[in-house]
């Protein structure tokens, strides 16, 4: 199940549900999941809220466009190898999103990109951080960014890279 929480009204406008359900859905399907199997919830924010969990989290008192928090350390082993996949048994929740919208609003403006199609970009790339990818290494960089291309192209979504 897929739940958005709304503190942000403007996502409601954006068509956020939508946006997230068919993100998180391309995602785990090309994950090889049931995205009816898992659980993910999404809170849908502004620069200053997100700005107050990076700094609680991050210790990075600024916005951000995504932040994750996975229910599991999900990391792969070696730099440039894909995570594990989550194990049922463990429970349905792979973890949490939030989203802040004006640093959204602003990067799609500055990349001249429609809206919806740079917030469905980061939901694929949060849920991927749900499901253990990262991009702190070189390698694990290229793998995120080369899957993230790969289901954003079934979504019809354009290379954002």
């Amino acid at each position: 199940m897929i739940e958005v929480v709304v503190e942000d009204t403007r996502w409601e406008d954006a068509g956020l549900a939508a946006l997230a359900d068919a993100g998180v859905r391309a995602t785990l399907v090309h994950a090889g999941l049931d995205p009816d199997a898992w659980d993910v919830a999404i809170l849908a924010c502004d620069d200053a809220r997100i700005s107050d969990l990076n700094a609680g989290f991050r210790g990075k008192p600024q916005p951000t466009n995504v932040l994750s928090w996975p229910s599991e350390e999900r990391g792969a082993d070696a730099p440039g190898k894909r995570p594990a996949r989550p194990d049922p048994d463990e429970g349905p929740e792979l973890g949490d999103l939030a989203l802040a919208y004006d640093t959204c609003a602003r990067e799609a403006a500055e990349a001249d990109i429609p809206f919806a199609d740079h917030v469905s970009h980061l939901i694929v790339h949060g849920t991927l951080h749900l499901l253990g990818y990262d991009h702190t290494h070189d390698d694990d960089a290229d793998l995120m960014e080369r899957i993230e291309v790969e289901i954003l192209a079934t979504m019809g979504i354009s290379d954002p890279y």
